[in-house]
């Protein structure tokens, strides 16, 4: 993304597309990306306490239908 500082860098890194080019590949892939960068920093917060398990759960769960539901209005 251009723009990004080195701390959006450092907590939201991009990795190069590969795969079959359409635009909804490309955005499904970037999707997937975001979901994972997130998981991971609430897995982070959970393991250091900062989060109950419940609260990761629900922040995971959530985030998985925002994929489901942007998988879906791609295809």
């Amino acid at each position: 993304m251009p723009g990004l500082s080195d701390k959006d860098e450092f907590i939201y890194p991009q990795r190069s597309f590969r795969g079959e080019f359409t635009p909804e590949n490309l955005l499904l892939d970037a999707n997937l990306q975001e979901f994972a960068a997130r998981v991971g920093i609430i897995c982070a917060l959970e393991n250091s306490g900062k989060l109950s398990p419940i609260e990761a759960y629900d922040q995971i769960k959530e985030l998985w239908h925002q994929l489901e539901a942007s998988r879906h209005s791609l295809f």
